[in-house]
């Protein structure tokens, strides 16, 4: 954990709980399975109301997790990728523009995920092989998400010699390299 003296608060409590909330909530529904329904459904219920609360969050949120402070443009997403192949990227204390996306794409694929678990528990598309397609379609999309997302922060926290999932814990992250971002703003 960064000390308090060297490092910028960046993730508010409510974005760490939700993020971890996320975390717990879709490994349990995928280890529980068909095999233990009851528990997949309640866990996938908890996943829609925090991927809800997120949401919110993002638009109401503290600055670091508002969509408008992370989900950039394609020439600034682009422009962002290139520099990374060139190992030339700045570092951003809130989402990069990658990380920005990622997230978007998290929160879109497992709304799908748990509206589809929900609608196959409903009596008009119990049984529907389009809706269950569709369930099982996003749940092993996400499944690679989450593996490209966690792929992410350990190269980011290589490249960038800081500890990104400690961040996620103590919302702190160092201030010492901070930069200027896209917009011209400074992000300390």
């Amino acid at each position: 954990m960064p000390d308090t003296r060297d490092s910028v608060y960046v993730w508010d409590l409510a974005q760490r709980v939700l993020h971890w909330g996320l975390v717990v909530s879709v490994a349990l529904a995928w280890w529980a399975g068909e095999g233990r329904l009851t528990l997949h459904l309640r866990l996938g219920y908890a996943a829609l109301a925090i991927v809800a609360v997120r949401t919110a969050w993002g638009v109401a949120g503290s600055r670091h997790a508002r969509f408008s402070d992370f989900v950039r443009g394609p020439r600034v997403v682009l422009g962002y990728a290139q520099r990374v192949l060139r190992g030339r990227e700045e570092r951003h204390l809130g989402h990069n523009p990658l990380g920005g996306w990622m997230v978007v794409a998290l929160l879109a694929c497992l709304a799908v995920v748990c509206v589809s678990g929900f609608l196959y528990t409903t009596d008009a598309f119990w049984g529907v092989e389009w809706v269950e397609d569709l369930h099982r379609g996003s749940a092993w999309t996400l499944v690679g998400l989450v593996a490209a997302h966690v792929a992410g922060v350990i190269f980011t926290s290589l490249r960038q010699r800081e500890n990104l999932v400690g961040a996620m814990f103590s919302g702190r992250k160092p201030a010492s390299t901070a930069h200027t971002d896209d917009r011209g703003a400074s992000d300390a």
